[in-house]
């Protein structure tokens, strides 16, 4: 199909899809009152040099479709269950294999107390836990230094328990918290995978657990919250790397990771602006086959802030400078050691349930290949470009 065909292709979709996507509905079965919501995206990128996301953005991609169906029922007035079914398509990431966004029973004892169970949401930053919900977003593409699209299905659930409460402060609003412990999802079509074959080495496993929370103060003004998250996860990664032809052997990863954000958010009238600063560090050993065991050590810093507003009653307009530094104390110079993002973008709510969005997004740098955040030299056969300048058009229905 040429990009041409593409195209017609994607202004049909567009016109037909708000009728066909009508799958907002409720039904009950011995008395419960069940509510089943969808919500489903299709992009377009294109940029000038570097492939990213997987994507043939050099050339112009419309491999960039997810969506998703929840259901949910109120079992009592304390307790609720509900799970997502989600699927993606994003260059080589997800490639249309679906799978269990969350499934989880909750029980709100009180507003100070609750747990839930199950395959439940990740708490972390402003935004983890909603990054599916793209309506909710003035951007089109979240800033990656924060929320890299590479890694989403094994960073926004975890398969454990969570204790969770709300507890209010006189004419200072309120705080909520969150501990949870569990397991973290493995996705072999996610950035880990592709990121890691960039280094010579196939991924096939990499269990690891979770340990974290979350403390936010809401309204401490009004419109103002700030928050802290935490979060430490032990992992074993199984690999196999190609020491020479028809030789391979087994690669072993032993790693402790460890991951805290701060975040802030205000918003006044029509006006939200948001900030989030993240250090990502790691330490472990690798082995390779028979050879004596190496130590290693990571420190990755991101920082994103962001301003929207909404200038009339269907169209809001945002901005966000991103920065991404995968070996802070080292010169920030070579392309291998930043990833910064200026975006502008502008979201058109084209009904109550359907918008589109525009956005310009002007990178500088890409990281290295165990970066993941869009940039894989395996996409890239001609070598990546220190300069990366991309529009995304992004239209998105929710019901």
């Amino acid at each position: 199909m040429n990009f041409k065909t593409k195209g017609a292709a994607l202004v049909a979709f567009l016109c037909a899809a708000p009728v066909v996507m009508h799958a907002q509905f409720d039904f009950k079965v011995d008395g419960l009152k069940f509510q089943v919501h969808s919500f489903a995206s299709q992009g377009f990128a294109y940029s000038n040099d570097n492939n990213y996301l997987t994507m043939n953005t050099s050339k112009g991609s419309f491999a960039m479709t997810d969506g998703g169906v929840n259901i949910s029922t109120q079992l009592t007035d304390k307790f609720r269950v509900g799970a997502q079914v989600y699927d993606r398509n994003i260059g080589q990431l997800g490639n249309w294999h679906p799978s269990l966004d969350f499934a989880f029973a909750d029980y709100r004892l009180k507003d100070w107390f609750g747990i839930r169970a199950g395959k439940v949401k990740t708490v972390l930053g402003l935004f983890n836990d909603t990054q599916d919900m793209e309506f909710l977003h003035t951007f089109a593409i979240l800033p990656q230094s924060m929320y890299p699209l590479d890694l989403r299905a094994s960073t926004i659930a975890h398969t454990g328990g969570d204790v969770y409460g709300t507890i209010g402060i006189k004419k200072h609003g309120e705080i909520s918290y969150t501990g949870y412990a569990g397991l973290e999802s493995f996705d072999k079509y996610g950035g880990y995978v592709c990121g890691l074959a960039a280094l010579g080495l196939n991924l096939t496993s990499m269990p690891a657990r979770q340990f974290g929370g979350d403390l936010r103060w809401n309204d401490l003004v009004k419109g103002l919250q700030l928050g802290a998250s935490g979060m430490h996860s032990p992992a074993t990664g199984n690999a196999s790397m190609q020491v020479a032809p028809g030789m391979t052997f087994p690669y072993t990863i032993w790693e402790h990771s460890n991951t805290v954000t701060f975040y802030t958010e205000y918003k006044i009238g029509n006006l939200a602006l948001d900030g989030e600063y993240r250090r990502d560090t790691s330490s472990g050993l690798t082995k390779v086959g028979p050879l004596p065991a190496a130590g290693f050590g990571t420190d990755a810093r991101g920082w994103y802030v962001s301003a929207a507003y909404r200038v009339a009653k269907r169209l809001e307009l945002g901005a966000y400078e991103s920065r991404f530094c995968p070996v802070p104390g080292q010169s920030s110079t070579p392309p291998t050691n930043h990833i910064y993002d200026t975006v502008a973008a502008a979201k058109i709510e084209l009904t109550a349930h359907w918008d589109l969005k525009i956005e310009g997004h002007f990178m500088d740098g890409y990281g290295l290949p165990y970066s993941f955040r869009g940039f894989y030299p395996q996409e890239n056969p001609a070598g990546l470009k220190p300069k990366t300048n991309m529009l995304v058009i992004r239209t998105g229905w929710n019901f």
